[in-house]
């Protein structure tokens, strides 16, 4: 079975690395790789990958359905949204659209975010939550996120799961953590979750935590989490069945580490640079909150969302399909220095 493949988000952090690691990877015979692209530019850099740019309006779903169906798209990754559900579902009715006209098994590679399996998405548990566990599903479907506005990216995991199942499309929910490490793409460089470290810093002269009881969170080198992206294709490509809709859940991690430890890593590489008074890591009070908010334009109340949190969800699964991460957890920390550096000239004058 020959798959024609669709990626999304080529422009940004995860989506070029993504496209440039498949570029390299020797993966089995496929058909064509397409890449939604907006502008000419886009068009032109996706071309260097070996990918055909597809100009196309993700919004007009007629018009993006009729794209799919008659290229014969039967492999979707969708790296542009993690919390509204609607492109989503229809991009899934359109591959089982293909399969009305192919016959071809479909599927569609979803990217969520570890956060909806967090503390913050309403997963209260100490133990390790296994990307294998048979419950995530319904964990994903009942969890009562602290923040309302947060309650759509677990829906829309759910949502992903219930029409891939309506339509006979097998759906895949990879979940990304802290990802570091720069880009190598033709777009997006740096990541979101230590980029707000730097720049809540920036900001107040200090580095802050902002969690009481020192939680962990999963880590992950964007090279390691563009892989694992890389093998679930591979597998597609074979034709195996590596889990699909609700055992379809992926984590992209080497392990975790504990907030405070990445603060303190970024801390020295700040102070080292003058960008903060000194590297000490002190609790937020409401003060600091507010400046760290103004860096990210957030309310004070969600930066906790942004710079901290517990997450105990683990990696498993793509161990299984045999996908091995090649930076350990603690590399986050040995190469803070680089990373902030990298950071630092990233982001423009001022902020």
């Amino acid at each position: 079975m020959v798959h024609n493949i669709l990626f999304t988000g080529s422009s940004g952090y995860l989506g070029g690395t993504l496209l440039a690691h498949f570029n390299r990877a020797e993966l089995p015979p496929y058909g064509k790789l397409y890449a939604l692209v907006r502008s000419e530019t886009q068009a032109r850099c996706v071309q260097e990958y070996g990918a055909e740019p597809l100009f196309c309006d993700v919004d007009d779903h007629v018009q993006f359905t009729a794209a799919i169906v008659d290229r014969e798209i039967s492999v979707i990754y969708f790296l542009i949204d993690a919390y509204n559900q609607t492109r989503q579902e229809m991009m899934i009715r359109a591959l089982g659209k293909v399969t009305e006209r192919t016959g071809k098994t479909v599927h569609f590679v979803h990217t969520t975010g570890a956060k909806q399996f967090s503390r913050h998405g309403g997963v209260q548990d100490d133990r390790p939550l296994l990307d294998t566990d048979p419950t995530l599903y319904d964990i994903q479907k009942n969890a009562a996120p602290p923040y309302k506005w947060f309650a759509q990216g677990l829906r829309t995991n759910v949502a992903v799961i219930d029409t891939a199942e309506e339509n006979g499309v097998r759906a895949y929910i990879l979940a990304p953590c802290i990802v570091y490490g720069e880009g190598e793409g033709f777009g997006k460089r740096t990541s979101i979750q230590d980029v707000a470290v730097v720049k809540a810093a920036k900001k107040t002269g200090r580095v802050y935590k902002v969690d009481s009881d020192d939680p962990t969170w999963p880590v992950c080198h964007v090279s390691d989490t563009a892989a694992l992206y890389v093998q679930i294709l591979r597998q597609i490509l074979l034709g195996n069945d590596i889990g699909y809709n609700k055992n379809g859940f992926f984590l992209a991690a080497s392990g975790s580490i504990a907030w405070k430890d990445i603060y303190e890593a970024f801390a020295k590489a700040l102070a080292t640079r003058g960008v903060v008074d000194d590297s000490t890591v002190e609790l937020a009070d409401e003060t600091a909150l507010k400046k760290m908010g103004e860096a990210l334009g957030v309310d004070p109340s969600i930066v906790l969302f942004s710079v901290g949190g517990k997450c105990t969800f683990t990696a498993a699964h793509g161990k299984q399909i045999g996908w091995q991460p090649q930076y350990p957890p603690e590399h986050i920390l040995e190469v803070a220095d680089v990373e902030t550096e990298l950071i630092l000239k990233s982001l423009e004058p001022g902020i």
